[in-house]
């Protein structure tokens, strides 16, 4: 099923302050039998596998929720898509995160965790360049290439550390390979090295050197040249340089293709982004690897294990355990007009718009659930592929219970997530059911995909003043969704779930900046919703404080246990906290983010 099977590999030299890991037997896919001798690795075979091990660095290394490429909780939680679900006991330090309450010292080590599992990726990076610059050997264009994939690995660590923390050490190959430092000197050089915010450069020194150097085509699983564009644009974009993203969006939208060589596009049915089965689609520009049945459930998504419906037993994926539920917010967010457009004056939250939902229906009107009545008004039909409802299909297994399949039906409202879930059809052939929960599916996490780049894109044509080519850009995406063959139907009929009805933006909304932008960002709520993206697009476009405390506001008129009395402060929750044990290991080197 896939092309690499990503091991977790363990290779020391140096331990550093930000990077306090240790090997172990929970996280090899092989048992070692002896230590690594350094010479070993200084070759051709043994430097491919110190990359392979940078790319299993990808999905994380130390087993900590948060450091899953998805960012379910730092991205979209946090963002406003979802709550964190189940009840309040259960991972119970996640209660104040959600509540933009964080603190240095989190008691489960979540942010710290984040952090090393980040600064791993990069060593490994490192490690890779130095054996490399070591190895004799080895044709010039293989150095080449694994030069630009480390590269490549390295910019998208710093990227992802770069927006969770804005101010960071940046740590290069250049102290592991200077011969004139024994390993005390370079871990006093390394705990010396300070936090900063400009990084940017750096990292965008690495995207620079694998487009240039990566091929266009090659092994699945890889990073291609396009996927260095992609994110090189992405980079450019979160530094508000709108003119130099749109030009590698341009080149990405003309020419990008996937490691296969397929040309990217949209997929034209918009469940198949998330079907382990169609995995190495068109579509997907930057993915993480999965795959079952290698002796551990790491190589799984092991990062959702929790995220399923609540106690399904056999008619359900998982059976474990109600997390990031849906917010009440966004499931309101996909009510259209009658002509299929969005409310992009917020007036979905209205009462007469909210979308119907069984926690209201039981929770605030105290009627019996069996009496609940499905929303009948007009829903962009991308809502049945994210938000499990009651009363709708959920994938293939039954019609969605309600009530049932939630853990604390009055602490996290009425809905479970619906990307990223695997199918009946599927469990065991594409889920590792060999640990404590059927919940570890084996389909690619998409990092970029290419609607996102359409919607990056549309942003900076914008910023161009060519609103036109914007609205082309979002009412493609658009018209993907309005393909009513892929939208959600009953079982065992052609009527479709619900009364889907969406449009293209006509151009009366793309004639100024301002109505444009309010519909590029609405779009990405729509279409990336619940894929981790949505805080930092918040911060990014500098409207944090508004959007999230004005949610806060609505959510917690339904969820007051979790969300009573909660705030966003602007100038200090846009970026989360230094873990404190980076900073006392550091010996005070790093500086604390503002407001901590």
């Amino acid at each position: 099923m896939k092309t690499i099977i990503i091991k977790k590999l363990c290779y020391g030299t140096l331990a550093t302050v930000f990077l306090i890991a240790s090997c172990s037997d929970d996280f090899l896919e092989v048992a070692p039998t002896g230590s690594i001798d350094e010479n070993s690795v200084a070759t051709e075979d043994g430097v491919q596998g110190l990359l392979i091990g940078a790319y299993s660095a990808l999905s994380g290394v130390f087993g900590n929720r948060f450091e899953g490429p998805n960012h379910w909780a730092t991205g979209s939680i946090m963002g406003g898509e979802a709550n964190k679900g189940t009840d309040s006991g259960d991972y119970s330090s996640l209660n104040p995160i959600q509540r933009y309450e964080a603190s240095p010292v989190d008691p489960n080590g979540d942010f710290n965790n984040l952090w090393r599992g980040r600064y791993e990726g990069i060593k490994r990076c490192n490690q890779t360049l130095e054996k490399l610059a070591r190895a004799e050997n080895i044709k010039p264009e293989v150095v080449q290439q694994i030069t630009a994939e480390a590269r490549m690995l390295r910019g998208h660590f710093y990227f992802d550390l770069k927006k969770h923390f804005n101010s960071i050490p940046y740590i290069d190959e250049s102290i592991y390979l200077d011969d004139e430092l024994d390993e005390a000197q370079k871990l006093e050089a390394l705990k010396a090295i300070p936090n900063t915010p400009d990084v940017w450069d750096k990292i965008e020194a690495d995207f620079q050197f694998a487009f240039d150097n990566l091929p266009e085509t090659t092994d699945a699983g890889r990073n291609n040249k396009w996927a260095a564009a992609a994110y090189m644009g992405k980079a450019k974009l979160y530094q508000q340089k709108y003119a130099e993203a749109k030009e590698w969006f341009d080149e990405v939208i003309e020419k990008g293709v996937t490691p296969l060589g397929e040309k990217y596009a949209l997929l034209e049915d918009y469940a198949q982004i998330y079907n382990a089965e169609n995995d190495q689609h068109a579509e997907a520009v930057m993915d993480v690897e999965s795959a079952n049945n290698t002796g551990n459930v790491r190589n799984a998504n092991w990062f959702d294990d929790l995220n399923y419906p609540h106690n399904t037993g056999p008619d359900g994926p998982g059976n474990c355990c109600g997390f990031f539920q849906p917010s009440i917010e966004l499931g309101n967010s996909f009510r259209t007009t009658d002509e299929g457009l969005p409310l992009l004056d917020g007036s979905y939250n209205n009462p007469e718009n909210e979308v119907a939902n069984n926690w209201k229906h039981v929770i605030v009107d105290k009627q019996p659930e069996s009496s609940f009545v499905e929303d009948a008004g007009p829903l962009d039909p991308r809502i049945d592929h994210a938000i499990g409802r009651k009363g709708i299909p959920y994938l293939d297994w039954i019609i969605h219970p309600g009530a049932a399949w939630i853990r604390s039906f009055s602490y996290a409202g009425p809905y479970t997530p619906k990307k990223y879930i695997y199918y009946r059809s599927q469990e065991n052939s594409f889920t590792d059911g060999s640990s404590w929960t059927r919940g570890y599916a084996t389909m690619n996490y998409t990092i970029i995909r290419f609607a996102d780049v359409l919607l990056m894109a549309a942003e900076a044509e914008i910023e161009a003043g060519s609103l036109e080519q914007a609205r082309t850009y979002v009412n493609m995406v658009r018209n993907r969704a309005a393909n009513s063959e892929h939208w959600v139907k009953e079982y065992d009929s052609d009527e479709n779930a619900a009364n889907y009805v969406i449009s293209e933006y006509p151009p009366a909304q793309f004639a100024d900046k301002a109505s444009a932008t309010a519909a590029v960002r609405f779009e990405r709520k729509l279409e990336l919703s619940g894929e981790g993206h949505r805080f930092f697009d918040l911060v990014r476009w500098g409207i944090a404080d508004s959007v999230l405390n004005a949610y806060l506001d609505y959510e917690s008129q339904f969820l007051k246990e979790k969300f009573g009395g909660a705030k966003f402060t602007a100038g200090k929750n846009e970026f989360y906290p230094i873990p404190q044990r980076q900073i006392d290991l550091s010996g005070g080197s790093i500086k604390q983010n503002p407001g901590y």
